[in-house]
């Protein structure tokens, strides 16, 4: 099921993971204005743990592709939204661009397993503020890719997740402000397709 969200004003079957303090929907799509000092992360490297980033899901059995188009107007360094897929908060993964003032913002992949987190990235044009992204699930196996506007899917990463095969996930779209409050994204499309196995 493909959803264009500048038609919606609702979700059904869709929860909040921290509700960000403004979203809706408007004639661009879902609209999130994240909080302050929120993030999803785990430990490595920096040494915290942070589950508070805002995560709106459902849950998905089975293998699954999905989708969703995002625009950016970040301001402040680490802001992100893309996609998320969760089993609980020590095994997850999330895509996004995250903004960097001063140099070329970072397009990248967290896998966050048995309570540590790693990111791959991968420099991003500055003036790239409309991405799409998508995880496809095969059993406890993903495949995440994304492309800009016009142009082809390119993977970002290949990896196992230490979840069972056939156990239901959080599924859907994220955002945070690690640093400060401004940062303000829209998603414009969301996509759900189960496969057959």
């Amino acid at each position: 099921m493909t959803y264009d969200l500048a038609k919606l004003t609702d979700l059904p079957g869709f929860e909040w993971h921290c509700a960000p303090p403004a979203w809706g929907f408007d004639e661009e799509g879902l609209f999130v204005q994240p909080a302050a000092a929120t993030d999803f992360w785990q430990r490595t490297h920096y040494g915290f743990s942070a589950d508070n980033g805002h995560f709106l899901f459902t849950r998905l059995a089975g293998d699954f592709v999905v989708s969703a188009t995002v625009r950016s107007q970040p301001r402040h360094q680490y802001d992100q939204a893309g996609l998320m897929v969760r089993a609980d908060a020590e095994c997850w993964i999330k895509t996004s661009a995250e903004y960097e003032p001063d140099a070329a913002n970072r397009l990248g992949v967290v896998v966050t397993q048995h309570g540590f987190s790693d990111w791959s990235t991968q420099d991003l044009a500055r003036e790239a503020n409309e991405i799409s992204f998508r995880v496809a699930r095969s059993g406890s196996e993903f495949i995440v890719s994304a492309r800009l506007a016009g142009t082809e899917w390119t993977q970002l990463r290949m990896v196992r997740l230490a979840c069972d095969a056939l156990a239901p996930l959080a599924v859907g779209p994220y955002a945070c402000s690690p640093k400060e409050a401004g940062f303000r994204c829209v998603f414009t499309e969301l996509s759900l397709e189960m496969l057959p196995r």
